[in-house]
């Protein structure tokens, strides 16, 4: 029960075309999951493991990626911790975390049980996916969620994060231990890999990034070895040396700011995800086969040694009213081009 090219990236096996799999392909662009929020909120989605499960199968059925991942969302660790969260669509916390109320949250023992449904939608999805296929489950990064939980979102400079870094420190203690518990429910599911998303990591500086962020996803890797992968947005390469060489992490995913072909050529450990511009989707079909076409020739041009440790992707998620054709071409130019 999984997908061969996936199990070769892993196994450091050379090949020819990579496993393909995005990140948001299950989500609001897609006709199928329109169906079922015609029927469900985005909560019943995720936290009804039967659902959770049909939803994450569609994208896989359409357009044959090779891996699934979990369909679920990353904020649920601040709720079971005692933070009210609602959808209005978007994420809304019933209160902004501070040093003065840090201490109202649930310890990791009692609010672990409330994530149960991730592994019970992992093991619905596991059983409802093709054999053929693989899956992997997700959990966010201490750093992404406390902007969340400080901030309310990601979006703009993180002003207040920045300035609560010693809350920070004491957050992330908590976000460890929960993290640890969290992830071995996805594993125990069934869930092949964890990709640790860290999506407002490039807000930082890289000294401390480096300094306060890198250690502790390190050290989550070191719990988990070989099972955790750690994706970054809007992070640059010096971000990645340590990780590239991290004998646990299992691989590193990054955006389309980084040079893809650069990085597979350099010597590293684990597998490389990534990272085709998602909105470049938008262009029409003749700009858009030349862009991919011009970013595969990177890879064409590298041995099959250098490019085993691939995984195709985008450099973020599928942004919604992306034209699920283009999706799908994608996915299928991509197999012809590197196979030819």
């Amino acid at each position: 029960m999984y997908n061969e090219k996936f199990s070769n990236v892993l196994n450091g096996v050379e090949q020819k075309v990579p496993p393909i799999w995005f990140m948001r392909q299950a989500g609001r662009y897609h006709k199928h999951y329109q169906g079922y929020r015609q029927k469900y909120s985005f909560v019943d989605l995720c936290k009804q493991p039967e659902l959770a499960a049909q939803v994450a199968l569609g994208p896989v059925e359409e357009f044959d990626f090779d891996i699934s991942i979990l369909f679920s969302d990353l904020l649920f660790p601040l709720e079971a911790l005692g933070m009210g969260l609602e959808y209005k669509p978007g994420p809304v916390l019933d209160r902004q975390l501070t040093l003065d109320n840090i201490g109202e949250l649930k310890s990791v023992d009692e609010a672990i049980g409330f994530m149960n449904f991730q592994y019970e939608s992992v093991k619905a999805t596991r059983e409802l996916l093709p054999k053929n296929k693989s899956l992997i489950g997700f959990v966010g990064a201490p750093w992404t969620l406390f902007t969340y939980a400080v901030e309310g979102s990601h979006k703009g400079g993180l002003n207040l994060a920045k300035q609560n870094l010693t809350l920070f420190k004491q957050f992330e203690e908590i976000m460890f231990s929960f993290l640890v518990k969290n992830i071995k429910l996805q594993l125990d599911g069934g869930a092949e890999q964890i990709m640790v998303m860290d999506t407002a990591a490039g807000e930082l500086s890289e000294s401390i990034y480096l300094s306060m962020i890198a250690p502790t996803i390190k050290k989550l890797a070191s719990v988990y070895p070989q099972k955790l992968a750690y994706y970054s947005k809007y992070t640059h390469k010096n971000y990645f040396k340590d990780y590239l060489l991290d004998d646990n992490l299992s691989g590193v995913g990054f955006d389309h700011r980084l040079n893809l072909a650069e990085c597979l050529a350099e010597k590293r450990n684990g597998f490389i995800q990534g990272n085709f511009d998602n909105n470049l989707l938008f262009c029409d079909r003749a700009d858009l086969k030349k862009y991919l076409t011009a970013e595969l020739d990177k890879v064409k041009e590298l041995s099959l040694e250098q490019r085993k440790k691939w995984i195709f992707g985008l450099g973020h998620g599928v942004l919604p009213k992306t034209p699920e054709d283009n999706v799908k071409f994608v996915v299928d130019y991509t197999r012809e081009y590197l196979n030819g």
